[in-house]
């Protein structure tokens, strides 16, 4: 009986724990559950669950990406001064701060697998290297339309009607960012679950060594998961940008503990014990639900991490107990 329950806990322990969340929010406040409310819920997650994706890629093969939030920061500026400072159209700019979180990646991908520097060591150089990098860049300005230098001349250009559309438009209703991120979710889970690049990726992470004997390039599969990590900080980089229409220093700053608390949650939903897109999703929408319903509650901003971290640790417990009573 008693490791019944425990199976349980261990598969719907987190499930139980958002449930409750959301029965209390719509218990205490009644405008919780309107369409408009829930849009917004999604909006507000769209950024931070593309980087959490980007962490999910690193913690699948054992590693673990501390370099997203300045990728972000990074991207956002970029983005931002392509279309202020040098009036380049909406692809270009897409495609260039694309790239720049590729390369970023590959040089996360460079230290971890050529020079072996441990993967929470060299993402952070990268951190703070990008960091400064893109304060440098912007000169410690926050980038916008027609924006004036210390010399008093003025940017030519503004941020496009076209990349706003990105982060503020919507299609028949949603969001547009929320229904690039569902497609991003439905898309990397489908590669991770169901083709053999996906499967590579939890072969290497469970095991690098069995994953080499076994015939699988480890390293080119390390060094894609850290590509693609950046690549996906990017796209959260865009959308920030688009979404505040404006490039802002340090905007990716916040944005790294979300996504990693998103990612540890998604460890627990259904029992899955490992990083999985779904459950970081998932994981992503109920840090959404908090800040929302702690916001339509009046309480004030400094405590909503007190809660936050109260209902994480709720959702993880049950979890990881379970688990580590199954290892023992």
């Amino acid at each position: 009986m008693k490791e019944k329950w425990l199976n349980v806990s261990f598969r719907y322990g987190a499930v139980v724990v958002i449930i409750g969340v959301l029965a209390f929010f719509s218990v205490t406040l009644p405008y919780f559950w309107t369409y408009d409310n829930l849009m917004d819920i999604l909006g507000s997650i769209a950024i931070v669950t593309f980087v959490a994706i980007g962490v999910t890629l690193s913690l699948i093969v054992d590693g673990f990406d501390l370099s997203v939030g300045a990728t972000v920061s990074l991207t956002t500026v970029v983005s931002a001064s392509l279309m202020v400072w040098y009036e380049q159209p909406v692809a270009v700019v897409i495609v260039v701060s694309l790239v720049v979180g590729a390369l970023v990646g590959l040089l996360n991908s460079l230290l971890i697998i050529k020079l072996r520097i441990p993967d929470l060591l060299a993402t952070l150089a990268i951190m703070y290297i990008v960091s400064g990098i893109h304060k440098t860049y912007a000169q410690g300005y926050t980038i916008y339309n027609h924006m004036q230098f210390p010399d008093g001349s003025k940017a030519p250009g503004e941020i496009s009607p076209a990349f706003l559309l990105l982060g503020q438009g919507k299609w028949l209703g949603i969001p547009i960012s929320v229904i690039l991120l569902l497609l991003a979710v439905v898309a990397v889970h489908i590669f991770l679950t169901y083709t053999k690049h996906g499967r590579q990726m939890y072969v290497t992470g469970g095991n690098e060594e069995a994953a080499r004997l076994s015939g699988i390039r480890v390293k080119k599969v390390r060094t894609l998961a850290y590509v693609a990590s950046g690549v996906f900080a990017a796209i959260a980089g865009i959308l920030y940008a688009s979404r505040v229409g404006s490039g802002q220093i340090d905007a990716g700053s916040p944005l790294l503990m979300e996504a990693v608390a998103a990612v540890f949650v998604g460890f627990s939903v259904f029992g899955a014990g490992k990083p999985n897109v779904i459950g970081t999703f998932i994981g992503a929408v109920l840090i959404g639900v908090l800040v929302n319903g702690l916001t339509m509650m009046n309480v004030q901003y400094f405590a909503h991490d007190i809660v936050k971290g109260v209902v994480l640790v709720l959702a993880l417990a049950v979890t990881f107990y379970v688990l580590n009573r199954r290892r023992t």
